[in-house]
């Protein structure tokens, strides 16, 4: 007789719409090869702390559990954003909050538990962990997930085309809101270190203006446009901000003030307030103030932020999602653990997670999604 084989799946790092499309391509494609599957609560705090779920850190897994789950929005297993097994925030007997690498009890409980194989679901940060721990000896295949598509060794990341076609149809309600008012809307979308969800957001819309960390920006460049706006009886607009946007050397937009600077001595430098740790909302603020210094037309800031990350996912997403789930069953039965599934159209392959941690899939300078937007006369602030 043989040994059923018993895999889990987690979902490692934040949250993006769709998960459960990737959970049910898994548990559909290792039931179709007599597998038995279970999930991991809370990315891999089930096993770590299983005393926080009553039913147990485990959650069993079957086709008649998940086979309607695709198009849902909350993910079942939970996430586990700040989880980290190699620092454990723990408290000691004396009070004390330290870190502690608990990967090795991690790699017990997942022998202990029968498990052959683990499927995570990952973001960039979660990546680099689940590689450390397959250098421990965990045989993982990993999903890329990514509301950025930042992640380098895969041309879509699983979520990003749900946050795309959410963070369009915002931008939409933004313009007309700009429009109808007769101001300037300037929209700061998820980007700390790749545009792509600004520039492919902000071009699906026709925007006026799309800043993205690869570009550094002059807001002259930007106010240019709308005062031609103005000159032609258009005095609305918009103007789609990447979280990570930076202005060119030397040209250094005037902080928005805040309130506590008043308080800080004379010598205080440097940023204050909630964006000391929370950059969500620093740069639209202050792009939103230095246009409408130097185009006198109101303008009106807003962070979509996390918001697009909620919902149900999209179409794309949803197989998009299946696909992944599958490739990575079928990595852990051709022994190809280790690996990252990397859509590469038209096929799913598989990478070393060496060759996918550490980097960031930017826009290049000669992307076609540039020069869509330079061709139908967006500004890119350079």
């Amino acid at each position: 007789m043989t040994t059923r084989r018993r895999i889990a799946i987690a979902n490692s790092g934040g949250f993006v719409p769709g998960l459960n499309a990737v959970l049910t391509g898994a548990v559909l494609a290792a039931h179709e090869l007599g597998w038995e599957v279970v999930g991991i609560r809370d990315g891999f705090d089930g096993l770590l702390c299983p005393e926080r779920y009553p039913a147990g850190g485990l959650v069993p897994l079957s086709p008649q559990i998940v086979e309607h789950l695709a198009s849902t929005a909350s993910p079942l297993l939970g996430t586990a954003a700040r989880t980290d097994p190699f620092h454990v925030r723990t408290v000691t007997p004396d009070h004390v909050v330290e870190e502690v690498d608990r990967s090795d009890g991690l790699l017990q409980a997942i022998h202990t538990a029968g498990l052959e194989a683990v499927v995570a679901i990952t973001d960039l940060h979660a990546l680099s962990v689940v590689f450390k721990l397959a250098r421990k000896g965990l045989h993982a295949v990993c999903i890329p997930k990514s509301p950025e598509n930042q992640v380098a060794a895969t041309h879509l990341s699983f979520g990003f085309n749900s946050v795309l076609s959410f963070a369009v149809d915002m931008l939409d309600r933004v313009r007309q809101a700009a429009a109808a008012a007769g101001k300037i809307g300037v929209v700061e979308v998820l980007g700390e270190h790749a545009g792509w969800l600004a520039l492919q957001a902000g071009t699906a819309v026709c925007a006026d203006a799309v800043l993205i960390p690869e570009i550094p920006y002059t807001l002259t460049h930007v106010a240019e446009k709308f005062r031609q706006k103005n000159r032609e009886g258009r005095a609305s607009g918009l103007v789609v901000v990447a979280e990570g946007a930076a202005p060119a050397a030397g040209q250094a937009a005037t902080a928005p003030a805040h309130a506590l600077r008043a308080s800080l001595s004379p010598g205080a430098t440097g940023p204050e307030g909630g964006h000391v740790i929370e950059r969500s909302g620093q740069v639209v603020g202050t792009v939103a103030l230095e246009l409408q210094r130097l185009t006198d037309v109101e303008t009106y800031p807003l962070v979509l932020g996390p918001l697009v990350k909620a919902g149900a996912p999209t179409a794309v997403d949803r197989q998009l999602g299946l696909a992944y789930g599958a490739a990575a069953v079928r990595a852990v039965q051709e022994g190809r653990t280790g690996t990252m599934v990397s859509f590469q159209p038209p096929e799913l392959k598989f990478v070393p997670l060496g060759d996918a941690i550490n980097k960031i899939r930017t826009v290049p300078k000669d992307s076609v999604f540039i020069q869509v937007a330079r061709s139908i006369g967006i500004s890119l602030g350079d």
